[in-house]
């Protein structure tokens, strides 16, 4: 599927493949939350694998449909309370997601604010099939002075009111982090400790390739994979818990003129971020390390080149960027951990 990472499942040298005797990794496929999602399993019997991750599977479709933006769901019946003013009692966890997603937003100095679902919905992508149509000029305006933001709202145990009307929920850049994280805890309780789970490019690992040392190997695509050939821009080692998303301007967008626009949209302009292509942000083990691959991705592709400022402020060590004009550039972190694999590629290393 163009832009995304691909689960290229590489490996260090071609004897690993076969001739030392280690069994392929178990995989699945399927397609939720908008895009294509993959799991490999290895170091279990395929009944097990099998098990585990239909079980995942099932979880992911809950949780898209529990919190889809533009189809009936828990969290389109939020958005249509918020709009008519009234109070409205979500369950436990929404409420704690709804909590989550205000930290995450405030720390990122809202760039990447969940509140303005309505202004995605104006720009066409609350949509599966998007149209390369620019928004109407006095709505746009209007909604961009309302200044929705899901700091506006306000949780008293599970009841949720909001001061502004306009503002309505999207988690489409935080939940399938929220996802990776529920899926390697599933795995886990069912006996899985080497899995990869990759959901439209945000890839978290457990454990190793074959349970005996052998690391997952992900491909990372270039934004303009047709100026490559489609060669991926760089690989790396996954290690066990590490999570690594990229936000692209790939990813869902439409042009007119030879302009592009993509759904990264920020907030202060209310129009499609503009200055990156694409940023990939790995994120160590820990607690919440799939959402905060999902998540934090976001307001550093859309601080545009204050990025590694943003990315300081965040906490986030570990950042590759391309530029609008294809420049790339990486952390010290991150440029140790990349093997690149296009030999005229330019790569910076920022402090």
């Amino acid at each position: 599927m163009p832009g995304v990472i691909r689960l290229l499942i590489l490996l260090a040298a071609a004897c690993l493949l076969g001739a030392c005797g280690q069994p392929e990794p178990w995989r699945q496929e399927s397609y939720v939350f908008g895009t294509r999602v993959e799991l490999a399993i290895a170091g279990v019997p395929e009944a097990q694998a099998r098990a585990a991750a239909d079980k995942v599977l099932r979880d992911f479709d809950v949780l898209h449909r529990t919190y889809h933006a533009w189809q009936p769901s828990e969290l389109s019946a939020l958005n249509e309370a918020i709009a008519a003013g009234r109070r409205h009692e979500v369950s436990a966890e929404f409420a704690g997601y709804i909590r989550e997603a205000q930290a995450v937003a405030a720390a990122g100095d809202h760039l990447f604010d969940p509140g303005v679902g309505r202004l995605i919905a104006l720009w066409g992508f609350h949509s599966d099939d998007i149209l390369p149509r620019l928004p109407d000029g006095p709505a746009l305006k209007a909604l961009i002075a309302q200044r929705p933001s899901i700091a506006d709202l306000r949780l008293d145990g599970r009841q949720v009111t909001s001061r502004n009307k306009a503002v309505a929920l999207d988690f489409g850049g935080y939940l399938k982090g929220v996802a990776l994280d529920r899926a390697t805890a599933l795995l886990k309780a069912d006996g899985i400790a080497n899995a990869l789970v990759n959901i439209g490019g945000n890839v978290m690992a457990l454990g190793t390739r074959d349970g005996a040392g052998t690391p997952w190997r992900i491909g990372i695509q270039h934004p303009r994979p047709q100026t490559v050939g489609g060669a991926p821009l760089a690989t790396l080692e996954l290690r066990d818990g590490e999570a690594i998303g990229t936000s692209g301007d790939y990813h869902r967008y439409f042009e007119i003129g030879g302009h592009r626009y993509c759904h990264l949209l920020d907030p202060r302009t209310g129009y499609p971020a503009e200055g990156t292509q694409a940023v990939t942000v790995l994120i160590a083990p820990g607690a919440k390390a799939g959402m905060r691959s999902d998540a934090l991705s976001k307001p550093i592709f859309i601080a545009g080149a204050d990025w590694r400022t943003m990315a300081s402020r965040l906490d986030v060590e570990a950042v590759l960027r391309v530029g609008a004009d294809g420049t790339a550039s990486a952390t010290p972190a991150m440029r140790t951990r990349l093997k690149i694999d296009l030999p005229d590629l330019k790569l910076a290393v920022l402090p």
